[in-house]
């Protein structure tokens, strides 16, 4: 037994005679009752004091045995052993983290394709637009050539793009591509990306043309991934001139499946650089013929400006159905380049005025079939002619009388 446990026991044992001495004295019927209601207040005091110190020993049996032997393992549910006052635990900013069971995602694959590698591999594009497109302007399994566009076959045009179009943290590569219908061509704008293997892989088209334009002129990827396009409602070809599409820039980006447009306008509307004129005339008066049989005509002629826009310069052309200029209002005209003919250019006319003239000619109409005509042109200041709003109104027939 230690020192410890000796001296509880032995104090317990003094509190039991103290209790004990006064019974065994001779007394009275009153002593013994005192004695007897003394020992149950005592007897109530020692178990109390026997259930605190039941309770008080092992805690500090323990605390004592903690100091001399180290940690005691705790109940059996926790399974895990208190730590020792001696031994502080770990700092949250130096515990190990734990191992996650989750397998970690794997980076997207590099989209970045350079024009050889495009060229050297077959990838797959949205069917070309048109009712009756060549059959070699094929979009499956297809070998892009190298653009710009002399042949009815899928070819890449200009330089490609590249950035994060779906927000993976890889690249992706955007091209255009066309293939050529007769004069103009069709043209429409891929992404293109890598699988998992290395492998190109169309990612999908962004726009093509016959989406509410006929042309792609130009394109950039954003640093957030979107598109910008810049896109005409008319392709030059054939007799229309470079100035003449309207142009816009639209934006498209990744919705999740695929592109759709994000911003700018969706459609063109009425060209605002157009305007309505109309052309009347009256009779084509001949007179009789000269010494050397040739004869003279004279007509009068009418242009109003029906709006919206001024027209810095008027003009007229298909002269050659009449004969060769001769005077009148044609004498201060200056010859410019019109639609495969000349042209005589004169004032300009305001939206909303009008302007007479007379013309007059030597009339020696060629052997064609049909009357004699004229036809009114809008010319802007740098001698560019425009088509107009109501172009049926812009040439008339001459009546010739005489």
């Amino acid at each position: 037994m230690t020192d410890f446990d000796e001296m509880l026991v032995s104090g317990e044992f003094a509190a039991y005679r103290e209790a004990l001495a006064p019974a065994v004295q001779p007394a009275g019927p009153g002593a013994v009752r005192q004695t007897v209601r003394r020992r149950r207040r005592r007897t109530a005091v020692v178990t109390a004091a026997a259930v605190l110190l039941a309770v008080a020993i092992p805690v500090g049996v323990n605390a004592a045995l903690d100091r001399r032997t180290g940690p005691r393992p705790g109940p059996a549910q926790t399974g895990e052993p208190t730590p020792s006052p001696a031994t502080p635990a770990p700092s949250p900013s130096t515990a190990s983290p734990t191992p996650s069971t989750a397998s970690p995602t794997p980076a997207a694959p590099d989209g970045r394709i350079s024009r050889s590698q495009l060229l050297a591999t077959s990838v797959d594009l949205a069917v070309w637009p048109g009712e009756m497109p060549p059959t070699t302007c094929t979009s499956k399994d297809v070998r892009l050539r190298a653009g710009p566009l002399s042949e009815s076959l899928p070819a890449v045009l200009g330089d490609l793009a590249y950035g994060d179009l779906d927000d993976d943290g890889a690249i992706e590569t955007v091209a255009l591509v066309g293939c050529r219908y007769g004069e103009a061509s069709a043209k429409q704008l891929v992404a293109f990306d890598r699988d998992g293997a290395g492998r190109i892989v169309t990612m999908g088209r962004v726009v093509g043309t016959r989406e509410g334009m006929d042309d792609i002129t130009a394109f950039s990827v954003e640093s957030d991934g979107q598109i910008r396009v810049h896109v005409a409602d008319i392709q030059p070809c054939c007799s229309t001139p470079s100035w003449a599409p309207q142009r816009q820039w639209r934006t498209y980006a990744w919705i999740g499946d695929r592109f759709d447009q994000t911003a700018g306008p969706t459609k063109f509307g009425v060209d605002p650089r157009l305007t309505d004129l109309t052309l009347t005339a009256g009779d084509l008066v001949v007179g009789p013929p000269d010494a050397t049989g040739k004869r003279t005509g004279s007509v009068t002629v009418i242009v109003v400006n029906r709006g919206p826009v001024d027209v810095p310069l008027l003009g007229f052309s298909d002269f050659y159905s009449v004969g060769e200029p001769a005077g009148g209002d044609l004498a201060r005209c200056r010859a410019v380049r019109s639609e495969g003919s000349d042209a005589c250019v004169l004032d300009g006319l305001p939206a909303g005025k009008r302007k007479t003239y007379t013309f007059t000619f030597r009339y020696d109409p060629p052997d064609i079939g049909g009357p004699p005509t004229l036809r009114v042109i809008h010319y802007d200041s740098q001698e560019r002619y425009w088509s107009d709003l109501k172009w049926k109104d812009n040439q008339v027939e001459l009546k010739t009388v005489g």
